[in-house]
């Protein structure tokens, strides 16, 4: 796994693979962390890494006690294949 660093003071979470930046941003409303975006590029794509994003935003929000809207697809299709988490969703 990549170490994904959270970024508060810029509402996004980042990881850099081989010198080349990912990341996932976000909105926080009303207790409500809304993911709008999911980028990986393509250099570095197919390793999992906007999984790694997403499950470290559901993690955040987990142990802030916030709630999350996926509304960027790739957060959307994750959540789909992660029950687990649905008790964060809103």
């Amino acid at each position: 796994m990549n170490t994904i660093e959270h970024r508060p003071q810029e509402s996004r979470f980042v990881t850099v693979v081989e010198g080349i930046e990912a990341e996932l941003n976000y909105t926080e409303l009303g207790g409500v962390m809304h993911i709008t975006h999911t980028g990986v590029p393509s250099e570095i794509g197919g390793r999992g890494i906007a999984g790694q994003l997403v499950k470290s935003a559901f993690e955040h929000a987990r142990s802030a006690n916030l709630k999350v809207s996926p509304d960027c697809t790739y957060a959307e299709a994750w959540i789909a294949k992660h029950p687990d988490y649905n008790d964060l969703v809103v």
